[in-house]
């Protein structure tokens, strides 16, 4: 029973391998076709990826849907324009997400334009000692997440942009202070800030 058992799961992780390897070789040409001009292929990519795209700009926009969008759409005239740069080395989500990242907070160009970093977030020592990741894509009480997405979108704009990056679309803080331009520590103290916010906001 427990080798039937074993055998079942490996043959469903190579099918799912498979299908994943599959899945990537499709996107490749759909990425190649796309580069030289094939606005059809573009369209497809746009179709497969436009959903995550524009929820990781809503969050990154504090729930404002106008400005969302409108980066929504500026990343993937972005990615249109440089898809010919794209090595396929990684997947294009991962392109497209980091692309995306860019866009948006290249709007205010370094998050010190877009926000101060008052007295406080830069005193205040982001150990990570704050309550555990916000599961924010995995709530399954839709009232709840309702909360916590209303809790976010008060956050300050510089609190909110580095909960988003670092809890929910798992980037390091070395990597969210290369792409603000802001402080290790500083990321480190804005994080802190965030989740003691929404731990008090949702208790």
């Amino acid at each position: 029973m427990i080798t039937a058992t074993i055998s079942m799961r490996l043959e469903a992780g190579l099918t799912a391998a498979a299908a994943d390897t599959v899945e990537h070789t499709e996107e490749q040409l759909l990425v190649r076709q796309a580069a030289a001009g094939d606005a059809r292929a573009f369209e497809r990519l746009y179709r497969q990826h436009v959903g995550r795209i524009h929820g990781l700009c809503c969050r990154l926009c504090g729930g404002d849907t106008a400005r969302a969008e409108q980066a929504t759409q500026d990343a993937f005239v972005r990615a249109w324009e440089k898809l010919g740069s794209f090595r396929c080395e990684s997947r294009f989500a991962t392109w497209m997400h980091r692309l995306t990242v860019n866009v948006v907070l290249g709007e205010y160009r370094l998050l010190r334009r877009w926000v101060t970093f008052d007295e406080q977030a830069q005193t205040e020592r982001g150990e990570d000692d704050g309550p555990a990741q916000l599961e924010l894509g995995r709530e399954e009480d839709v009232g709840r997440r309702m909360d916590l997405e209303r809790a976010l979108a008060k956050l300050p704009k510089g609190a909110r942009a580095v909960l988003v990056l670092h809890d929910i679309e798992g980037y390091a803080h070395e990597e969210i202070s290369a792409l603000t331009g802001i402080a290790v520590g500083t990321s480190k103290a804005q994080l802190h800030r965030a989740r003691r916010l929404m731990k008090e906001w949702l208790q």
